[in-house]
């Protein structure tokens, strides 16, 4: 019995509107958060004006990109520098702790490309002699 092939179009069509979905939520929550707060980065204090506005992010303070209650109080302004700053330091917290953001946590690199460096370089110098 041959296996099925997965329907590429139908496939794209469910990425394309759950991309879709994504960026109206983050349009609707963008847009609320540049309401409810001043255009300035909550960290280093850059202001903005609508001609660098695009370099303004919203942050969740919580990590949740569905927590997005009206109010904005899980919301902060960040410069898109400072919100990748806050995402590597809450990325570096958890792997202190433990704790893995994928799926799978990796392993740690096992292999040693310079092993045998030493001993040929030992072997070229005693040729030469």
């Amino acid at each position: 019995m041959a296996s099925k092939e997965p329907d590429s179009n139908k496939l794209d069509q469910i990425v394309a509107k759950a991309r879709k979905a994504q960026e109206e939520r983050e349009k609707g929550y963008r847009e609320q958060a540049l309401k409810l707060y001043p255009w300035v980065c909550g960290r280093c204090g850059r202001e903005f004006t609508h001609k660098n506005l695009r370099e303004l992010t919203v942050h969740h303070r919580d990590h949740n990109h569905d927590n997005n209650p009206s109010d904005g109080s899980n919301w902060e302004l960040l410069c898109v520098y400072c919100h990748d700053n806050e995402h590597m330091r809450y990325e570096d917290e958890i792997a202190k702790a433990g704790r893995s953001l994928g799926a799978q946590k990796q392993d740690e690199a096992t292999h040693n490309p310079f092993a045998g460096l030493k001993d040929l370089l030992n072997k070229g110098s005693e040729d030469t002699d």
